[in-house]
């Protein structure tokens, strides 16, 4: 049997490559085994749980070039893309799973008009593959962990800071943690019996809040009497939710990290320069209508990669040979030629040149 390394050495020799031009042995290998390639980063699921009406979770299984090229920190995303009625679509999700395990755990939130999420929790079976294009993001613990650690999370926004609670717990972490979790009921509450479980771990407590009914240990939204509950003063708040909860510790909590998983409301021009944008690699141009460059190559039957949607993960990232732009988040305006810009965030200001 061949080893690992015997492998690779293989099937990337100058020989095989001869052999097997112009496509590459990826493309050969991939018929045996959709994940046997060297190329390609991709991962297979091997385990699907529904656990709540509104989420899925997959259990993936990464391939070598994946393993040997990336180490994914906990709180940190992947780019997982896959394709859809013939075209590829590619989102961010952070997983559970505790820092050095050799599988990725994903939960995904179904959102109301959501076509990836839609298509996992409806779709998504044993055997899929995946492309895991990338890792990224600074939402991590710190190196030196502090003492008393406060998470705070809502809905799907859980799967990052259980993956830090994970890690700690695997650590043997010595100082204290309190875990608040927000859903809408508690059916929703994705690892409800996972974190009532760690409650009996000495220095650790869990408390739920449920915005939709009374039913939960904690009434009403984070606030002063939430942190004192959980953890008064604590060391360092790790939060990730939905932008009220996360402005609300922040008001709250001295030291926070945060993480948002909701698209920010990007509020583009009432009046549209009306410039020509050329997406010049594909010969093609528009007449720039106001919505973002992501959007306008994506109507013109463009298929540029794409993750997060929201300025975060730069899978979009393109170059402007000429021209101007305007970031619908940080309001800069480029106008070097020759610049890198993130498609799915930036507006035109009159003519665009774009290679894609």
């Amino acid at each position: 049997m061949f080893t690992q390394t015997l492998k690779k050495r293989v099937l990337g020799s100058d020989l095989v490559d001869l052999l097997t031009g112009p496509h590459g042995i990826d493309r050969y290998t991939e018929l045996v085994a959709p994940t046997w390639t060297l190329g390609a980063a991709r991962a297979k699921v091997i385990d699907v749980q529904r656990t709540t009406p509104r989420s899925v979770t997959l259990m993936l299984a990464p391939n070598d070039t994946f393993r040997s090229s990336h180490t994914v920190k906990a709180g940190q995303y992947v780019n997982v893309s896959l394709d859809i009625d013939g075209r590829r679509h590619t989102r961010c999700y952070s997983p559970a799973n505790a820092e050095g395990s050799s599988t990725l755990e994903l939960t995904v939130g179904r959102h109301d008009g959501g076509l990836v999420s839609t298509y996992l929790y409806e779709r998504a079976r044993r055997g899929l593959v995946v492309g895991v294009t990338g890792v990224g993001g600074d939402f991590v613990l710190p190196a030196r962990r502090p003492g008393r650690i406060l998470f705070v999370s809502g809905g799907s926004g859980i799967t990052p800071v259980m993956a830090m609670l994970r890690t700690l717990i695997a650590e043997r972490h010595q100082g204290e943690i309190a875990f608040i979790h927000y859903a809408r009921t508690s059916a929703e509450a994705c690892y409800r019996e996972e974190l009532a479980a760690h409650n009996d771990l000495p220095g650790v407590r869990v408390l739920h809040g449920y915005t939709g009914s009374n039913g939960g240990a904690l009434v009403g939204r984070f606030g002063p009497q939430h942190l004192a509950a959980a953890m008064p003063a604590p060391d360092a708040v790790f939060v990730c939710g939905p932008k009220p909860l996360v402005d609300a510790a922040r008001q709250q909590c001295h030291t926070v990290f945060t993480e948002s998983f909701v698209p920010p409301l990007l509020e583009t021009p009432v009046n549209p320069s009306g410039g020509r944008v050329t997406f010049a690699d594909s010969g093609i141009d528009v007449v720039d209508d106001g919505r973002s460059l992501l959007e306008q190559a994506e109507s013109a039957g463009l298929t540029p990669d794409n993750g997060c949607r929201m300025g975060i993960c730069h899978t979009c990232t393109r170059r402007k040979t000429s021209g101007t732009v305007r970031n619908l988040i940080t309001g800069a305006v480029s106008t070097i030629p020759d610049e890198d810009v993130q498609i799915c965030v930036s507006v035109p200001v009159g003519d665009v040149d774009l290679s894609l």
